[in-house]
Order: structure tokens, then sequence, then C-alpha cells
């Protein structure tokens, strides 16, 4: 295996073959201890633990799912730290596969790409405005409702940690606000909770009764609402 690296006052494990990586990541993704495990992801190289990462994205197990985007997000913000460029070099393939050119789905690239702009600001200042035109008709906009689910989720992850940067979006989510689907719905209304605006106040007002629920995934857990309780966090 190799030994140890000793950088910025942590155990640095040395590159490993991909295989024994990725068990070890997912060992890590599957720990009692969320804290616990995103720590020993950090202390893998970080340009290397990105490929174990990307790939559990699009894992069927919602809590190794949302872990990945967890440690994506974590792991790129340190990589941007040390090596900006190879941040930039993950966010344009996040980009790249949310193309339609790529030949495939991008699933969790959009939650993976907001939460690390959430905890980046640098890199939310160079990616924010491409992130939200991804909701946009007039932009990149995504037509797979999934997808849309994941932009949501990521712009509200990056609204309500840096709502400064994301106030570009907030007349854009109306007509999410507006969806026939319950959790696209909750979703923009609590991503325009980060921002709320008179038009989007207004338009959640009806929905205050309403008792669809949806779960999400916040601090390394996930957490039940209805849509109804998240129009009421907006109005008030």
């Amino acid at each position: 295996m190799g030994a140890n690296l000793f950088i910025n006052g942590k155990t640095m494990i040395k590159k490993l073959p991909i295989r024994l990586l990725k068990k070890k990541v997912l060992a890590c993704l599957k720990l009692p201890d969320f804290e616990a495990g995103m720590e020993q992801i950090c202390r893998f190289p970080h340009r290397q633990v990105v490929n174990p990462l990307f790939s559990f994205l699009y894992s069927l197990d919602d809590q190794v799912k949302w872990r990945a985007i967890s440690a994506m997000g974590t792991v790129i913000d340190a990589l941007a730290h040390q090596d900006l460029e190879g941040a930039r070099i993950v966010m344009r393939r996040f980009i790249w596969n949310l193309n339609d050119e790529s030949g495939g789905i991008g699933w969790g690239s959009p939650e993976a790409m907001g939460e690390t702009m959430a905890r980046n600001r640098r890199l939310a200042e160079e990616y924010v405005d491409i992130f939200i035109s991804y909701i946009r008709q007039d932009g990149n906009y995504l037509e797979l409702e999934d997808l849309q689910k994941g932009v949501i989720w990521g712009i509200g992850r990056l609204a309500h940690a840096r709502p400064e940067l994301t106030k570009g979006a907030a007349a854009h989510l109306l007509p999410y606000i507006q969806s026939q689907d319950p959790v696209l719905q909750g979703l923009a209304v609590w991503a325009a909770g980060a921002f709320p605006t008179a038009a989007n106040r207004l338009a959640v007002k009806e929905l205050v009764q309403r008792s669809e629920k949806l779960r999400i995934y916040l601090n390394g857990s996930f957490i039940e609402y209805t849509v109804g309780q998240l129009a009421q966090k907006l109005t008030e």
C-alpha cells in the first residue's frame, strides 16, 4: 500500500490502485459517523479520489449517493486551495456531463456542482451563472425533471450558503414553484426561501395547506418536509 504522507497537519494516504481506492471510499461513505467518513476521504490524494466519487454519484443507494455529493464538494474545495486549475477541471467535467453531446445523463452532477460552490466561493463566483442557466428556458435548460431537481437542490444549497451570489436565480424559480411535481415544487420553495421575493411569496401562499412530502438532504442527513411547511417558512 505504501507509506503515508504528512501534509498540513494531516496524514495523507499515498496513491492507491483504483479498485482498492474505490473500495475504501465506499466504506467511508457507509460509515455510521458521517463526519469521520468525510475526514477519511479527504486524506486520500484529492485528484485521485475524484473518479471514485463520480462513480458513486450514480449509486441507487440514496445514502451513498448523497454522501458522495458531500464528499465531492469537500474534496474539490480542498483541491481548489492547492490547485485551483485542477478544481476547475472537475467543474468543467460536471458541465460536460450535463451537455447533450456527452452522450450520457449527468446524474448527481448538478447536486455535486452546487455543493462544491456552496463550499468554495471562488468557484461559485466563476460558475454560478452557468449553473443558474440550467433552469432558464433561454439558457442551457435541462428538460429531464430529475436533473431539474438536482439543479434546484444545488441552487438551494448554494443560495442558503451564499445568497448574495444567487439572487439572479430568484425570478427563474417561479415556474418550478408552480410545478405539478411536489418534489420539484417543494425543492423550489425551499430554494426560494434563501432570497424571498414578493412574486415568490405570493406564489407560495396557496401552497401552505399542501400535505405532499419530500426529503431534502442537508448536512449529512435527510429531513422530511411537506410542501406546505416549506411554503409557510417562505411566507413568514
